[in-house]
């Protein structure tokens, strides 16, 4: 029964995650948290991850490195660099497995790969 429960509702698991995950985020230094925000819109526009577990997984990495930065007293700067897309876009290729575009990209191969073996 937990199975349609979830596919309606959503894993109640993460639904946990979110909320603890959005605590902490609520909870960083005015600078922190704004730059946090700022991250969290460009992933998850950006990063189209398809699995609630990883998004969730790669929002809590993406938060526990802002505030250990805010904690150690390190400058966003520091922490971002001076291309903040950059940065973002090389923390999100850790989670790139999990994205809508990794599948598109196995299921073109697969068609190719198809298409080449009936010509």
């Amino acid at each position: 029964m937990t199975g349609w429960v979830e596919k309606i509702v959503g894993n109640a698991g993460d639904k946990r995650r979110w909320k603890q995950y959005k605590a902490r985020a609520k909870a960083l230094p005015a600078g922190y948290r704004e730059a946090q925000q700022a991250l969290e819109r460009y992933l998850t526009t950006y990063g189209a991850i398809t699995k609630g577990d990883t998004f969730v997984t790669m929002l809590e990495d993406l938060v526990e490195l802002v505030e250990q930065g805010a904690a150690d007293g390190t400058a966003l700067r520091e922490i971002v660099g001076e291309d903040p897309v950059a940065f973002a876009e090389d923390f999100l290729a850790n989670y790139a497995e999990d994205q809508w575009i990794s599948k598109e990209r196995v299921r073109l191969t697969e068609a190719i790969d198809r298409a080449a073996g009936a010509s």
